[in-house]
């Protein structure tokens, strides 16, 4: 008996249905890098739309689970290379937890879908509620149970410039509702061409253009145009040191990391510059303990005339036990310490884990010196000239982190990073994609320093103007105009994702609403 259930389950995953979505799973997939195909993201869904005409909600909400699930296990494949290659976790262990993290972001494709088929059973066409779903559901995603903002369809544009200027209006959410919008458009049509009885989608039709011809016009007048700054040009030379992973906190390997580090510093220096920045944690001791380690870097300081600014752990007291915390610290031209940021926001079970006290059989999955705690607040790092906010590695996926900075002050992004947990993956590609948004939206230029690449400087129009390879001891250098620290999205920050979310529950709610109706007239 327990065999018919199984092999009627497995049946009705690839079902018709089931097959639609699942090629609409890997349309998604391959609209990111690599391989990067960002147009098929305009067409990836159209499946997933045929597989959900003349649905009942339940099989709309399998139809979105079955297409999230497609997606995210080809998108996140790179997470077992990070759990079994450096984490040491078993096969065992690393593919269930991986398929647990693609079935938990699946689940708010499977929802975005079901509001969508509620939407169309009480008369609301999906061209409304699909978008503003989707919007909705990817905003709840980037924050709860501390959030996981990665690969939203919007990403997948981060090289179309024109299209994703609008990222300083509304986010990456923006674009996203966009493409969602232009998939409907083109399935309706596509239906009403094939003779399907389908009238076509005027209306629809319409407002995507108008929108779409809106966001071309925006985005060509803001690449076109000059921001008006008065901030002194900044000379930056960022470092990519290429230090394996698997000897980076070996003491016995610490004389060379600081020797490769100096080497490549004094040739990216030649021509002078302003500033220098090391990835994450590319000084592999306790800067603030070891004085001697410690004052080569402030003589390389002195002897550039630059700042140095790189990745180190640090710690403090905070009621009265000792913290360990993720940080950044920058040495001025005279060689002083003068200043250091903190890592806000932890990636869980790697630099820490979650209800400790409780999980007391998981250990993280970074090894390093213990759990790290989070910095208190958004402390930008003055250079003299300009204020720097710093993220480092994961924190970059957060837009909220980008703006709290340029709020308050920083006119220059600096993300500091360690992708050597990725391997020769994707993954690296698609961090970077991701990190070119907070420029736009805060239109504020990012340098990105990463231990293994991709090392690049974006911008503030979201342009890599130079970029590294993987696994490369490498430099990049270049000038760069720091930010105004204007634009509305540095002023309202998700306001449209949120009225998206009250849309969303607005269609929920009326839906429930009917359905009790209905229930109580056939009672």
């Amino acid at each position: 008996m327990s065999t018919l259930i199984s092999f009627s389950r497995f049946k009705q995953l690839f079902d018709r249905r089931g097959v639609l979505a699942i090629a609409s799973g890997i349309l998604i997939a391959l609209s990111f890098p690599s391989p990067g195909l960002s147009f098929l993201a305009w067409i990836a869904l159209i499946p997933v739309l045929i597989a959900l005409e003349e649905s009942s909600p339940r099989e709309a909400f399998r139809i979105g689970l079955t297409c999230g699930i497609t997606a995210y296990a080809f998108i996140l494949y790179w997470l077992n290379i990070v759990f079994t290659q450096y984490g040491h976790l078993p096969w065992s262990v690393s593919i269930p937890v991986y398929l647990l993290l693609v079935l938990w972001l699946a689940l708010f494709y499977g929802l975005s879908t079901l509001i969508a088929r509620l939407g169309e059973l009480i008369g609301i066409k999906a061209a409304f509620t699909l978008p503003v779903a989707w919007v909705a559901f990817d905003f709840i995603r980037s924050f709860l149970f501390s959030g996981f903002a990665w690969a939203m369809l919007g990403h997948s544009q981060f090289r179309t410039l024109p299209l994703i200027q609008i990222a300083d209006l509304a986010g990456v959410y923006g674009i996203t509702l966009l493409i969602v919008l232009a998939n409907i458009v083109l399935h309706r049509a596509l239906r009403a061409v094939s003779g399907a009885g389908v009238r076509y989608p005027i209306k629809s039709a319409v407002v995507l253009l108008a929108l779409l011809l809106g966001t071309l016009f925006y985005g060509f007048n803001r690449l076109n145009g000059s921001e008006t700054t008065h901030s002194k040009p900044l000379r930056v030379a960022l470092i990519q040191g290429n230090i394996p992973q698997d000897v980076k906190w070996s003491p016995a390997f610490r004389q060379q990391t600081i020797d490769t580090y100096e080497r490549l510093t004094r040739e990216a220096s030649k021509g002078g510059v302003d500033l220098i920045v090391w990835p994450e944690s590319a000084v592999p001791f306790f800067f603030q303990d070891e004085p001697l380690q410690a004052e080569r870097i402030r003589s390389l300081a002195r002897e550039l005339n630059a700042c140095l600014l790189f990745g180190s752990p640090a710690h403090e007291l905070r009621n009265g036990r000792s913290t360990f915390l993720n940080s950044a610290f920058m040495v001025s031209p005279q060689g002083e310490t003068i200043g250091r940021a903190d890592k806000l926001h932890l990636v869980p079970f790697g630099e820490y884990v979650p209800l400790g006290s409780i999980l007391t059989f998981i250990n993280k999955i970074v090894v390093g010196i213990g759990d790290f705690a989070p910095g208190e607040r958004a402390v930008p790092l003055d250079t003299g000239s300009t204020k720097l906010g710093v993220q480092v590695c994961y924190e970059v996926i957060f837009p909220e982190l980008a703006r709290q900075y340029v709020q308050a002050g920083a006119r220059v992004l600096v993300a500091i990073t360690n992708d050597a947990w990725f391997g020769r993956s994707s993954a690296p590609y698609q961090h970077l994609a991701i990190s070119t948004f907070r420029a736009i939206e805060t239109r504020t230029p990012l340098i990105r320093a990463a231990n293994t690449g991709v090392t690049a400087i974006v911008d503030q129009n979201g342009h890599i103007r130079t970029m590294t390879g993987l696994f490369v001891e490498a430099y990049r250098t270049g000038e760069i105009q720091p930010g105004s620290g204007q634009s509305l999205y540095l002023t309202i920050g998700d306001a449209p994702a949120w009225l998206c979310l009250l849309l969303t529950a607005g269609v929920a709610l009326l839906a429930w609403i009917k359905r009790k109706n209905i229930l109580t007239k056939e009672q």
